[in-house]
């Protein structure tokens, strides 16, 4: 049996401690606590009770602001108190002690991942499942090839990451890589993680389709919708919409090119394409697609609202999603780097095998430091 470093323990222990103290200051903890305060002097003032909806409001409001404070501060005590027991049973030797207080400390840090992912995913449609689509820049087939790339490093990620994958759409290109693909990931927050791997992504190396092996550099754009189900309202006319029936290409055994199952709509007002062949019926394809749609259009509405915001910090406009996000550079040295965040790794193939969570997080991370 491994003997326990028990100093290690208490160092790690005192780590976590100054993370959740860091993560308190990053979310403005006694700014939370300030307004809590005033908000509970309003509610002292004459007639405050005879406005309900006033009433209503700033109750909900109080709640929420004590459920959070109480989380953070019980959990900044709880560690402290198990750190000072440690460092006490530490100078005893006293190892029953230690062996006891030692155990609490996976969970401590489960539990900081849990609340600081919570914090990070706090906006509207953080929660909800997404839609990744995948369209390769110019140059043919060396950037079809490194569409088909990304495509393969989100599906491990998302693998790997507990999400369930369904392949709404994919457009193999003529000689290698795809033409266009739509990927749906189901799970939690799925859309908060993914939201920032929005953007145009660039990888530099030798074409495999270049006879002269001469460096290359290749586009393709991700962009990620939230998937808003039938909650949303979403108006879209039929006179707006141009169908287009074709036959599959992609995937599917002997239904491949016997029927035109597949399924293209224009929305003619805002030019936007979308198309689903993965299903064998042409009306569950329409289905699909009329499904990813609505999402897009929600998407382009959200994003016209936050433009103007976005727009009044230099800050936000560094991050902004229509922006070159990340670089892929395979010669003449190996590296991933993140533009926005300045995260970067040498291991390429990590991160091909889906091991993005340290760019996702980073990004997450950037993100809630300019909201």
């Amino acid at each position: 049996m491994l003997k326990i470093d028990y100093q290690e323990a208490a160092k790690n222990l005192s780590l976590l401690l100054n993370k959740v103290k860091d993560t308190q200051e990053s979310i403005h903890l006694n700014l939370l606590k300030e307004r809590l305060q005033n908000l509970e002097k309003e509610t002292q003032q004459e007639n405050f009770w005879e406005d309900k909806e006033r009433f209503t409001k700033i109750n909900k409001e109080i709640s929420r602001l004590k459920k959070k404070i109480e989380v953070w501060d019980g959990f900044q005590i709880e560690i402290q108190e198990t750190l000072d027991l440690m460092e006490l049973a530490l100078s005893e030797q006293d190892h029953e002690i230690l062996e006891s207080l030692n155990s609490k400390i996976e969970p401590f840090q489960k539990k900081f991942i849990s609340l600081e992912t919570k914090e990070l995913l706090a906006e509207e449609d953080d929660f909800r499942d997404a839609f990744l689509i995948i369209h390769p820049g110019a140059g043919g087939t060396e950037s079809q090839d490194w569409a088909s790339m990304l495509f393969r490093m989100y599906c491990r990620w998302g693998e790997k990451n507990g999400f369930s994958l369904n392949v709404i759409d994919f457009s193999p290109g003529e000689e290698a890589g795809l033409k266009d693909a739509t990927i749906l990931f189901k799970g939690d927050y799925a859309f908060g993680f993914l939201k920032g791997e929005k953007g145009v992504h660039r990888l530099v190396r030798h074409s495999p389709f270049d006879t002269a092996k001469r460096r290359h550099t290749s586009f393709a754009s991700v962009d990620i919708v939230p998937d808003v189900e039938s909650e949303i309202e979403i108006e879209i006319e039929e006179k707006d919409l141009r169908i287009d029936t074709y036959r599959s290409s992609g995937a599917g055994g002997q239904h491949v090119n016997k029927s035109d199952s597949a399924v293209r709509i224009t929305h003619l007002p805002t030019g936007i394409v979308v198309q689903c062949q993965n299903e064998r019926s042409q009306h569950k394809n329409k289905s699909f697609a009329l499904k990813v749609l609505k999402a897009r259009l929600y998407n382009l509405e959200k994003d016209k609202q936050n433009q103007e915001q976005q727009s009044k910090s230099e800050t936000k406009k560094e991050i902004s999603w229509g922006n070159q996000i990340r670089s892929y550079v395979f010669q003449p040295y190996t590296l991933v780097k993140d533009h926005r965040t300045d995260e970067e790794t040498g291991n390429i193939e990590a991160i091909f095998d889906g091991n993005l969570n340290r760019f996702i997080y980073a990004y997450l991370r950037k993100f809630k430091e300019v909201s």
